[in-house]
């Protein structure tokens, strides 16, 4: 069964583009929110959604990497690493990296998330795919 872990509310900023002769790339700009059973916290800088575009094929890829700073359930202050670029039939699967001690097991766990539209940008909720 998964575990929801962290659910990242995330408002995007306009994005900047470039075309070239057979790749297109757009870079869309985000800030917002984290929360979750163990942790809660906010994008520190601005993380980007980076979609490229094969102009041949119409074969799309796409990359978020982001940062979150917060407190984990212990109360410690801590950061988050976040790269949402693999996806398959079952869908995305991010990669976290974190300083924090109560969360370190999240760097080894199978997790997928989902990504769904709002009309400020993107919710993303992360899960667990093993028990916890």
């Amino acid at each position: 069964m998964k575990k929801l872990l962290l659910t990242i509310d995330a408002v995007c900023a306009e994005g900047i583009s470039v075309k070239g002769a057979g790749t297109e790339v757009n870079m869309v700009p985000f800030t917002g929110q984290a929360f979750g059973e163990s942790f809660r916290g906010r994008i520190i800088g601005t993380g980007v959604d980076t979609q490229k575009t094969d102009l041949q094929s119409g074969a799309c890829s796409l990359s978020a990497r982001y940062m979150l700073q917060g407190i984990d359930s212990e109360g410690a202050p801590c950061r988050i690493f976040i790269e949402n670029s693999v996806r398959d039939e079952a869908g995305w699967h991010p990669m976290l990296v974190t300083d924090s001690r109560a969360l370190a097991d999240w760097e080894s766990l199978p997790l997928t998330a989902s990504v769904d539209g709002t009309d400020r940008g993107v919710v993303v909720r992360i899960y667990s795919d093993a028990e916890i």
